[in-house]
Order: C-alpha cells, then structure tokens, then sequence
C-alpha cells in the first residue's frame, strides 16, 4: 500500500504529518499541494465548470482531488483535503470551520467526511484538520 496526498487548506500539513510515522518511506509517495482554483485545475485534473459552479470547498471537489491524486500517482490510497481555515470566509461565502475529507482507494468507493468545526482560531482549525 502507498499513499497520496492532495491538499488545499493545509498546505501539505498531512503529508508532513504522515512523513514523520516510522516506515513512511515505505508507504508515503508524495502529495499535491493545490491551495487555488486553478491549480487544482491543472495538477488534478478537476473540472472548472465544477469548481465555478460550486467553489473548492465541497463534497465533489474533495472528491475530485482524491481521484486526480490517485490518477497523476502509482499510489494505491489518496487521502484529500479542502476547507476553509480562516481567518474569513473564502471566495465563494463557506464559512470559517468547514472541511471536506475523501479517502480513496485505487479499487474502492470514496469515503467522504464533512466536520464544521465554526469559527476558531486557523491555528486550532489546523490542528484539527
């Protein structure tokens, strides 16, 4: 098993966090950072028709990314992340506190999971996520 990551709101924060487990060397491939719009478009391959529509912070976005990770990655496991972490509300009105998660395998069903955690400090919604 090896794992992708695709990541909007924390930057590469769970890639980071996966690399420091014993053995990820063995396990972690690599992650994708797409914190805007357009580079979600262009690294994942997610519609911007979607992405117009609908903003970044949602159900078909997160798992979108999960399947461009795995598509643009020999990993078998994507895991994507999207949310808004303050300090305002983004672009498209979600508000502060609000995270999309997809898990994805290469064979399997995505498993998708919303928190609204409301507004918090974007240190605290960090650590959270």
């Amino acid at each position: 098993m090896s794992i992708v990551t695709a990541e909007s709101c924390t930057a590469g924060m769970v890639a980071a966090a996966l690399s420091r487990a014993d053995g990820a060397g063995d396990v972690l491939h690599g992650g994708f950072v797409t914190y805007t719009k357009e580079h979600k478009t262009k690294a994942l391959g997610i519609s911007p028709d979607v992405l117009k529509q609908s903003g970044a912070v949602n159900e078909e976005v997160v798992k979108q990314m999960a399947l461009g990770a795995l598509k643009h990655s020999p990993a078998s496991l994507s895991l994507a992340v999207s949310g808004v972490l303050g300090p305002e509300e983004d672009e498209d009105g979600n508000p502060v506190g609000l995270v999309y998660f997809c898990a994805k395998g290469k064979e399997k069903a995505p498993m998708i999971m919303r928190e609204d955690w409301g507004k918090q400090s974007p240190e605290e919604l960090m650590r959270l996520t």
